[in-house]
């Protein structure tokens, strides 16, 4: 991962042996991240990043300045894989936490916690690039896709394993900037004429199917509708005795079931911090306001 870890001083730590648990599994957790994002082992590295997230709301005091500090690598460290598994709009939205994370962090001392705000920047111009060129490829994958329909619609046979080809490479160009919904459409051209194509469900189909349910779990909305898909084809995948297609599928039905678990959980953790996060600084905003208005005072006496 890009970003370099920032020493914790455990010392300043409450004295409840809950939080120091609550850091140090956290801490071991995010070091078998960055184990796995070393071996590119990204969608594992974003299981451990979240579990520490997890174990980090167990933490008493959100506003803790060590509390915040840890949640800030995480934070980045969420971003910087979702970054790797080219899911740019879900990066940008981690990355506009962070920062929020970041503000009170830098007032309170700038030169420890600066080279986040460096790092984090960096990572918001990689994500524009990113999505920009992922915008241009599309934008020509789409004329690719205009022409293929066009022989496909001729009745040139072999053209149809390209175009559906064509169209799942623009549904993953689609996520990848954030448009899921055209995403989904894309998958769902493509699975059909593909079912059409050869008349039965094979290996192909039930991938696509599954790369579609990933697009539809970025929606909370469209979670249950991408847990029924895969309950679907998840027969499909043990009558081709494809053991990882198998196992892939099982780890995402896992994954929902256990998301929808925490959902109420994570929204209440966030919104804490950033509750905490917006109480201090108005508390610091009064507290400047009340030493600017004493030093006028004094100036006036004198």
């Amino acid at each position: 991962m890009t970003i370099k870890d920032i020493p914790l001083r455990l010392k300043e730590l409450p004295g409840e042996p809950s939080d120091r648990q609550a850091i140090e599994s956290a801490l071991a957790l995010r070091g078998e991240a960055v184990a796995l994002f070393a071996e590119e082992k990204y969608d594992e590295a974003l299981e451990r990043v979240v579990e520490a997230l997890r174990k980090l709301r167990e933490f008493s005091d959100y506003s803790h300045r060590e509390f915040r500090a840890l949640l800030a690598v995480l934070l980045f460290d969420l971003s910087e894989t979702h970054f790797a598994l080219k899911d740019y709009k879900q990066s940008e939205k981690e990355l506009e936490l962070l920062f929020k994370v970041l503000e009170q962090l830098i007032k309170d001392d700038s030169e420890r916690f600066g080279e986040f705000h460096v790092l984090a920047m960096e990572l918001s111009t990689r994500i524009l690039r990113s999505r920009k060129k992922t915008l241009e490829l599309l934008a020509k994958q789409q004329i690719n896709t205009g022409v293929l329909y066009e022989k496909v619609n001729a009745g040139v046979a072999a053209a149809t394993d390209k175009l559906v080809e064509s169209l799942r490479k623009g549904a993953e160009m689609m996520a990848q900037t954030g448009d899921y919904r055209g995403a989904v459409r894309f998958y769902m051209e493509a699975i059909k004429l593909a079912k059409k194509r050869t008349g039965r469900v094979t290996r192909r189909e039930v991938k696509m199917t599954v790369e579609m349910a990933r697009v539809m779990m970025h929606s909370r909305n469209e979670t249950a509708r991408a847990k029924r898909l895969l309950m679907a084809v998840l027969p499909h995948a043990v009558s081709l005795e494809n053991l990882e297609l198998e196992q892939e599928i099982l780890g995402m039905i896992e994954k929902i079931d256990a998301d929808v678990a925490h959902e109420p959980m994570w929204r209440t953790f966030l919104e804490k911090v950033q509750r905490t996060a917006k109480t201090k600084l108005r508390r610091s905003k009064k507290e400047k306001e009340e030493e600017k208005s004493e030093e006028n005072v004094n100036d006036t006496e004198h």
